[in-house]
């Protein structure tokens, strides 16, 4: 078989092989109730190319062994992280994303597909009010959009070639942020953390004795990092006054809404992130919960104009482009880019607002029927708004709930409930996930009870 795809008729021999890989994860779909959400063992296939390529047979064989060993996030049991199972038609908009290989680097080397991905993120911008300039782009992860942003709050604040040049964010935010410094060439303390309140929000006031401070030292703040749904337990930090208090020290603002970012799509959730549309910048990344296959991360902005002003060098290589557009490797980070706003526009297509309503009303109808059934009496539960909520016993030491927590989580695997298991201002918790629709009240009535039962 020729391994490229014939350019001149139907390539029945690629037909079939999709076929029969098709038949392959329909069929690991359809099992994934009868196992577990992590495997207990597996085996590997041999890993290096050998001199003569293998025949389809033999890579078929292969491909099986490694989707054995995969996690399974259709699994009603799956709630540990913000990985739902993916949509039919994501996983579609995967495969012809890769059949086209377009390369949304430049406009020629993906027309359709660059003019999807500008008219997409315009979509999702007014969708959170960012006004009449506002744009964005797609990359590959939350880590990335956050990124980018800081990189463009830095550049337009003039700060890019300050040192000692920091940003706020709370005690919870992303661990991407540290990563920032790190690759921004920052000083550890350029993140500036602010306290949390007993519901895990940014102290707004503690932000602004720290920013006093901070002036009074000579440094410079080149933004402010609010935070739409932290990860351990789905704090939204408060938009509005974080907001009030960025216009007036005219300070960029941008919210890591990776995972609360989406509830701005319907009226009926927005209000829990009511203020996000005044933002410079949000990240916002629907695979985290609308199931749309990975990665799915946008970056959008106020005023798309400064991507290009922070992004853009030119790409001597392609044919510019007429009017005021610019390619899509000048609007960020990455050059080469895959397009993945196809998998997110055919996956948000067969949704319709009603679906992706419905989406985001039952994960947070999950998160409370699940909370309203756990014995606050002797479990002290940690949560916000969204459908995240964490737990450890109230009467146990930190030792004793490192300890239970270990035990726990094992004991729920072995009963196919898979929770995570962070640690929080130096404690361990239990955590769960209410994001997955295989998930049913009937999960959740039994889950509990396990919980409850594990401490006597």
């Amino acid at each position: 078989m020729d391994p490229f795809a014939s350019p001149h008729n139907l390539d029945k021999q690629l037909q079939s092989l999709l076929g029969e890989a098709s038949s392959l994860l329909c069929d690991w779909f359809a099992d994934t109730g009868n196992q577990a959400p992590l495997p207990d063992s597996f085996d590997l296939p041999e890993v290096t190319p050998k001199k003569e390529g293998e025949s389809n047979k033999v890579l078929l064989r292969e491909l099986q062994l490694l989707m054995n060993g995969a996690y399974r996030p259709s699994h009603p049991g799956a709630l540990a992280h913000l990985d739902p199972p993916p949509l039919s038609v994501s996983i579609i908009g995967e495969l012809i994303c890769a059949g086209l290989n377009n390369n949304l680097l430049a406009e020629e080397l993906s027309p359709s597909l660059s003019s999807l991905e500008r008219k997409l993120c315009k979509w999702f911008c007014e969708k959170l009010d960012l006004g009449d300039l506002s744009g964005g782009v797609v990359a590959s992860g939350g880590s990335l959009s956050n990124l980018m942003a800081l990189v463009i709050a830095r550049n337009i604040s003039g700060l890019a070639s300050d040192p000692s040049a920091v940003f706020f964010a709370s005690d919870d935010c992303h661990v991407s942020l540290l990563k920032a410094v790190q690759i921004m060439g920052l000083k550890s303390e350029s993140l500036q953390k602010v306290p949390t309140d007993e519901k895990g929000k940014l102290n707004i006031s503690c932000l602004s004795s720290l920013y006093k401070k901070l002036k009074s030292e000579g440094k410079k703040c080149f933004a402010v990092v609010a935070t739409a749904g932290t990860t351990v337990r789905g704090a939204i930090d408060p938009l509005l006054e974080i907001t009030q208090f960025c216009q007036q020290e005219e300070i960029w603002l941008h919210v890591d809404g990776a995972i609360g970012g989406v509830y701005g799509l319907s009226t009926h959730t927005s209000g829990l992130i009511e203020g996000i549309g005044s933002a410079d910048s949000i990240t916002v990344n629907p695979q985290k919960l609308l199931g749309i296959a990975k990665t799915s991360s946008l970056l959008l902005l106020a005023n798309k104009n400064h991507l290009s002003c922070t992004f853009a060098t030119g790409l001597p290589y392609a044919e510019p482009l007429r009017g005021n557009d610019f390619h899509g490797g000048e609007l960020g980070i990455q050059g080469t880019r895959s397009a993945e706003c196809l998998k997110l526009w055919i996956g948000l297509r067969q949704l319709g607002m009603d679906g992706i309503e419905k989406i985001l009303l039952d994960s947070v109808e999950r998160r409370c029927f699940l909370e309203s059934l756990i014995d606050t009496s002797k479990i002290k539960i940690i949560s916000g708004p969204l459908h995240l909520l964490a737990f450890t016993p109230i009467n146990f030491n930190s030792s004793q709930a490192r300890d239970w927590s270990e035990k726990t989580r094992n004991f729920l695997l072995k009963s196919n409930f898979m929770l995570s298991r962070p640690i929080y201002r130096e404690r361990y918790y239990l955590k769960a996930v209410l994001g997955n629709p295989h998930t049913k009240l009937d999960d959740l009535k039994l889950l509990a009870k396990l919980i409850n039962d594990s401490i006597a």
